[in-house]
């Protein structure tokens, strides 16, 4: 390579570091600072006004807006209005039912639990109202009230014991 080759091939890399640079930096006339040739410039412009004008103030209503506050205070803020959704959310529910993950334990994971529990309930013996029940569920609601088998022949034990 000869030395105006590597002449030119420098300028060329050094245009494109530029270009780059020019590109990255952005179009600077879009500034709404008076400042627009300079972004340190611009960026210092922008400082003063900051410096000069805003004042923080923690101490003025949650609809102030013609002051900045810290961010301890807009920590704060964000903090309260967390714990006032949540609340609305939960409704006051107890520690162990306020997220959604404690109630998905708490119905046992179910997602059918409406329907399970709504099942469970039918399967049980009522004591208010005739029921219907299939054989195997009569025997089984009787072994499990003690009585047993509800068409047992007590006849058969009663001949048996007195022969």
């Amino acid at each position: 390579m000869t030395t105006v080759q590597r002449i030119i091939a420098l300028a060329s890399a050094i245009g494109a570091d530029i270009k780059t640079l020019t590109t990255k930096q952005g179009d600077l006339t879009a500034l709404s600072t008076t400042t627009k040739s300079n972004l340190v410039a611009a960026i210092n412009e922008i400082f003063a006004a900051i410096g000069s004008s805003t004042v923080i103030n923690d101490t003025l209503g949650d609809g102030a807006t013609t002051s900045t506050w810290s961010a301890n205070k807009i920590y704060d803020t964000i903090e309260t209005a967390k714990i006032a959704i949540k609340n609305e959310l939960t409704g006051g529910a107890a520690a162990a039912f306020d997220t959604l993950s404690e109630l998905q334990a708490a119905l046992g994971n179910d997602a059918n639990f409406a329907s399970t529990i709504a099942m469970a309930l039918s399967q049980k013996i009522r004591f208010d109202a005739a029921q219907a029940l299939s054989g195997a569920e009569k025997l089984q609601a009787c072994n499990n009230l003690g009585i047993g088998d509800p068409d047992y022949n007590f006849v058969t034990d009663y001949n048996t014991a007195k022969a």
